[in-house]
């Protein structure tokens, strides 16, 4: 009895064609349409894909992703905040908008029709028989809005280079959403702070609040990763000094951002490594519901 002669392999997915390469990993026959280059041969398709559904995605140290190295919400939050300047200085016809008015020696810009209508403003009386407005009368997107508009360009650029400094840090440290909750809640720690501290009828604008907020949880994060933090005590002092010795600047947005952005850091920073997302998120909350109590009983105390 004569033997069969033996059979090539066909391809388990194209079974017209013929090939004596094997997956690495299923053992199945692959033609060259079929073969993914492996670390030690060819996989098939399917293997390749599973492999990558098992392979968890990178994460920084805090929980981000690893996305963040990119600095896209960094870019974005300066994209937002030029925009809305244009915006402002379109509304405003130019002028004065851009500079000349008061603060740094005359440096910062005026204000627009954008920033009265989105900046901090706690009480405003009845102006030229028109509604009373503000925060207190219910206009509370203005603790959030007012992070994103700025007096003059002067203003701009100054926030916009600290945010791009300090931006890309941390958002390659912690990951995109976790950097963009930290800008967020130390913009609008600083921002209710102006609310609670500052005359009802003081206007107060600027990512400045953020920043602030930026400069503390740099601190910690750095502290937290055992890295060197002589550089960045220095530039906060300056900062504050500024804060305080420059007329025209909110100090109660500038220490409030501070803040609770060091509040935010610790939380972030410190978060118990087998619950890290949960703790995170839990801290985030508190600290929102924290700010939504100071500013229900501010505006108690301005209309009671």
């Amino acid at each position: 009895m004569s033997e069969s002669p033996p059979t090539t392999p066909v391809c388990y997915r194209h079974p017209g064609r013929e090939t004596w390469v094997r997956c690495t990993r299923c053992d199945r026959p692959i033609c060259p349409d079929c073969m993914r280059e492996a670390s030690v041969g060819h996989q098939c398709p399917e293997c390749v894909s599973e492999g990558r559904r098992s392979v968890r995605p990178a994460r920084t140290a805090f929980g981000g992703g690893a996305a963040g190295r990119a600095g896209y919400v960094t870019r974005t939050l300066i994209g937002i905040n030029v925009l809305v300047m244009l915006i402002s200085v379109a509304l405003a016809g130019g002028g004065n908008s851009l500079a000349g008015g008061s603060g740094l020696g005359g440096l910062l810009g005026g204000g627009t029709p954008l920033t009265r209508w989105g900046s901090v403003l706690g009480y405003a009386p009845y102006v030229n028989f028109g509604p009373v407005h503000g925060v207190a009368a219910g206009e509370y997107y203005r603790l959030f809005t007012a992070m994103f508009l700025h007096y003059g360009i002067v203003h701009l650029l100054l926030n916009m280079w600290a945010l791009w400094m300090l931006g890309r840090t941390l958002e390659a440290t912690l990951g995109p959403l976790r950097f963009l909750a930290l800008y967020l809640v130390a913009g609008l720690g600083g921002n209710v702070a102006a609310y609670l501290f500052s005359a009802p009828n003081a206007q107060t604008v600027g990512a400045s609040t953020a920043i602030f907020g930026l400069f503390a949880a740099l601190f910690i994060i750095m502290r937290r990763l055992g890295r060197d933090t002589s550089a960045v005590v220095p530039v906060l002092v300056v900062n504050l000094v500024f804060t305080f010795a420059v007329p025209g600047i909110s100090i109660a947005g500038h220490l409030g951002g501070l803040v609770l952005g060091a509040l935010m850091a610790l939380v972030l920073a410190y978060a118990p490594r087998m619950r890290r997302s949960v703790f995170q998120s839990a801290g985030t909350a508190v600290l929102l519901v924290a700010l939504i109590g100071l500013t229900v009983l501010r505006t108690a105390l301005l209309i009671g």
